[in-house]
């Protein structure tokens, strides 16, 4: 049995205390939602904090607010059980409750948020596995290690980047919102992430992610396609977010965005394919030309389910399954 470490365990009453306790606790600190993704890794000792700080219970992180002609900002502590079910979200963005339908399972969606979704930590088949397994390999190079065993002539890590949230918030625009005892500061969903297995955030340690900001709906569509092997519980071994932005007509595409997951370090935007559909009507040769542009970039590595090389040509179906439920709407 894989039992958690040691550490302290301290519950802020509001947000200005928890950054502050962060700023006490140091490098040695950490913010806690839902546990899902920090408890195993603390078993597995891939994360080993001494102070643990929860921001479950602070009620600013745990509210959605606006609608879809102005806006959303859902708060980072939202479950996903409520993103899902929240009426505005499915009515405004259904696109984005569907996503969180498909992460894991009903008992851990009511668990997880939306903030530890998008901070997810990177995955890799030699990464996630207990001490011993990892000791008995001599680690990797992403924790306690020197040799990435996925590429070994490499000095980067390559753990992918598996949160289903994450290539739909690219796609979306959206835009996060830190708190810190320096103050707060925004970036785009797309400015969050880096193409490195290890230092995979552009976020300091020290900083709270306090909510998560939706555009207005202007006429846009979107959809997320998840491959995986069973149909609940899985990450995704490919994820195809897809926006689009019309013309008055209804029929040609002003702007296009498909954002690429499961396959890299961080979200991969494959603005080749964008170009394929911008200009002319969403029809069968462009979605196919778009989704050969994916195929061609996509260079999945041997480091979660599947043959990497099938994934690779399950790139080119997603990317069309994606396209396609977006020319019926």
């Amino acid at each position: 049995m894989m039992r958690l470490p040691k550490f302290e365990y301290r519950v802020p009453r509001e947000v200005r205390d928890a950054v502050k306790m962060m700023g006490d606790a140091g490098p040695q600190g950490q913010f806690v939602a839902g546990g899902t993704d920090l408890y195993p890794n603390m078993k597995r000792r891939q994360q080993t904090p001494k102070t643990v700080i929860s921001v479950g219970r602070l009620a600013e992180l745990n509210r959605i607010t606006g609608d879809g002609q102005s806006g959303v900002r859902v708060g980072a502590g939202v479950s996903l059980t409520d993103l899902c079910e929240h009426p505005v979200i499915k009515r405004d963005y259904p696109m984005v409750a569907a996503a969180a339908r498909t992460i894991s399972t009903p008992v851990l969606r009511n668990m997880g948020t939306i903030g530890g979704n998008l901070l997810l930590d990177t995955r890799c088949n030699y990464y996630d596995q207990n001490y011993e397994w990892r000791k008995g390999i001599n680690f990797c190079l992403k924790k306690d290690g020197d040799v990435c065993w996925v590429a070994p002539g490499s000095k980067k890590c390559w753990a992918v980047q598996s949160a289903d949230l994450v290539p739909l918030m690219v796609a979306l625009g959206a835009r996060v919102r830190f708190v810190s005892t320096l103050g707060e500061r925004e970036v785009t969903a797309g400015g969050l992430y880096n193409n490195d297995g290890i230092a995979y955030l552009h976020k300091r340690p020290d900083e709270l992610l306090a909510d998560i900001q939706l555009p207005p709906l202007n006429g846009w569509r979107a959809v997320y396609k998840k491959l995986r092997r069973r149909g609940a519980f899985d990450f995704p071994v490919l994820g195809v977010a897809v926006r689009l932005d019309m013309e008055a007509d209804g029929a040609t595409v002003r702007e296009a965005k498909i954002i690429l997951g499961g396959i890299d370090p961080a979200p991969m935007e494959v603005k080749e394919a964008a170009a394929a559909l911008v200009g002319g009507r969403l029809d069968a040769e462009r979605m196919r030309s778009a989704a050969e542009a994916c195929y061609i970039r996509a260079r999945p590595l041997d480091n979660t389910d599947f043959v990497m090389n099938w994934r690779k040509q399950m790139t080119r179906i997603y990317v069309l399954r994606a396209l396609e439920s977006l020319q019926g709407e």
